[in-house]
């Protein structure tokens, strides 16, 4: 996979996460769900804990994506080499897929271990830019 593939990967996470945080709320498999999913959202349900769960991942997902972005643009434009970019890339968008199930299961000090983990991938990539450069 190349780091393309990787932005790619993130941003389709980012968009499952939006989707997910939106059909809990809405409860969108229900009849009257699905009147509130394509409807103007006026009157929505109280959100689940779940719901809570998965619109806060989905926040905090939108908040690192654009981290994510600059780094591999800034890498990309430093002329850093794809092996340098990569594995941080990797770390980036596998350990985002990790924190989105493991906050949706309410694991609270392993949903911050994985949000770190994440982070280090970021920085590897930085660092990369950064040698680069």
């Amino acid at each position: 996979m190349t780091d393309v593939h990787l932005l790619l990967l993130a941003a389709f996470l980012t968009w499952f996460s939006l989707i997910l945080a939106s059909a809990l709320r809405s409860r969108s498999w229900t009849s009257a769900g699905r009147e509130v999913a394509f409807g103007n959202r006026e009157q929505q349900p109280e959100p689940s804990p779940l719901a809570r769960r998965a619109d806060r991942a989905a926040g905090n997902m939108l908040e690192n994506l654009p981290l994510f972005i600059c780094a591999v643009v800034a890498a990309r434009l430093a002329g850093a080499p794809p092996e340098a970019i990569v594995p941080g890339a990797h770390v980036f968008v596998w350990a985002r897929v990790v924190y989105l199930g493991v906050y949706l299961a309410g694991v609270p000090y392993l949903r911050t271990l994985v949000y770190f983990i994440s982070i280090v991938g970021v920085a590897t990539v930085g660092a990369a830019a950064v040698r680069a450069g």
